[in-house]
């Protein structure tokens, strides 16, 4: 197949989006196929071998580190140029309205996913008032497309009953061999407590925004003197951040990549993810591949992730001072090495091939017009 993704992120940025796709494109030029990226001019051209097409880029006034690619006319040229058998648009917001618009006009098969919740962002960016005009845009671009994807039944359901239409779930996965305890160093444990490795590491990954409520981690080292915490990652409040966490043990990194991202994992003892917006966040499989118990907030998301009690907490997000209380349980190590063994197990049987598998099963669909199979999470209802 010809397949052309038209993405509103991509290399050189780091999110779950980013692995998702490089993971499935890897695996899509090994069996033959062919792959185009349509995608910001960054810098970057090409990947293991697929052309990627940088499209002029804009900022929007709140969210200034990242660029988004103009829905320009353009788009329905390279796509006619190409000639693909299945348009896949990601996360479609401004150059995937382009990108849904002139698949529609050229008659080419289409397929959208959805992956982040940027209605439920405009409340941290004093936009509230504009959610409902977010989900009309989202809603619209969708129900165009012959398939609809998200990575979690709890996002899929809260999209069904938003009347959008064509929805079915896209499996999950993590890269077992690169993320792993095996990765553990001394010399990056040394460099992440700010040599003080006898102390709890608790670890954030991750784009450093409003919206993932970071600064809740603050509480933790003022009420304990056993914790030091590690940040990676970039974005726009990472300046806020900053002056928030000023006078704790805390290091801000910046971005990590490869071995390096894979030893911090494996190093830290705790993974915190204090986000109640996540449409899924890959980086608690990549936490628990690398043998570290969590908490995360009581969502849908995390809960297909996450088994409260087994591989990480669950806290309460509606309750004033319940992230801090549940942090604090892993002072206890032997609660932590437990629930870190369970973590690492219960990724095992993960693996990006099976949702490469997915989306070659999902593209072939959309040409041959044949409606998707509902996976087993789908049919359970998990």
């Amino acid at each position: 197949m010809k397949i052309a993704i038209i993405t509103e992120t991509f290399l050189p940025s780091t999110d779950g989006i980013v692995t998702r796709l490089t993971a499935c494109i890897s695996w899509l030029l090994d069996q033959g196929h062919e792959v185009r990226i349509y995608a910001p001019d960054l810098g970057v051209y090409e990947y293991k071998g697929a052309k990627v097409i940088g499209l002029s880029h804009i900022t929007f006034p709140f969210y200034r580190s990242k660029q988004f690619a103009v829905p320009h006319p353009v788009v329905k040229k390279h796509l006619k140029e190409y000639k693909p058998d299945v348009v896949h648009v990601v996360n479609p917001a401004v150059v995937g309205y382009a990108g849904i618009k002139y698949a529609r006009q050229l008659n080419l098969p289409l397929v959208a996913s959805y992956h982040t919740n940027l209605a439920q962002y405009m409340d941290y960016y004093k936009l509230g008032s504009l959610k409902w005009l977010m989900w009309w845009h989202f809603r619209r671009m969708h129900n165009q497309a012959d398939i609809n994807l998200c990575t979690s039944q709890t996002v899929k359901d809260e999209l069904v009953s938003r009347n959008f239409e064509r929805m079915h779930l896209w499996k999950r996965g993590v890269n077992t061999e690169q993320f792993s305890p095996d990765k553990y160093s001394e010399s990056m444990r040394r460099r992440l407590t700010g040599g003080q490795p006898e102390k709890t590491l608790l670890l954030y990954v991750g784009r450093l925004a409003a919206e993932k409520e970071i600064e809740k981690v603050r509480h933790v080292l003022e009420e304990s003197d056993t914790f030091v915490l590690a940040i990676v990652g970039d974005g726009p409040h990472r300046q806020a951040l900053e002056e928030h966490f000023k006078g704790t043990n805390t290091i801000f990194t910046g971005f990590m990549h490869g071995e390096e991202l894979a030893e911090t994992f494996a190093t830290s003892d705790v993974f915190v993810f204090p986000s109640t917006t996540e449409t899924l966040g890959l980086v608690i499989m990549e936490a628990m591949a690398s043998g570290l118990p969590l908490v995360a907030a009581q969502s849908g998301p995390t809960r297909e992730q996450i088994e409260d009690g087994k591989t990480g907490l669950l806290y309460e997000p509606d309750v004033e001072g319940d992230f801090t209380r549940t942090v604090l349980r892993f002072e206890d190590e032997l609660l932590r090495k437990k629930m870190a063994d369970q973590a690492h197990q219960d990724v095992q049987s993960f693996s990006w091939n099976q949702v490469a598998e997915q989306i070659e099963a999902i593209y072939e669909q959309a040409v041959s017009g044949e409606k998707p199979a509902e996976s087993k999470e789908e049919l359970s209802g998990s």
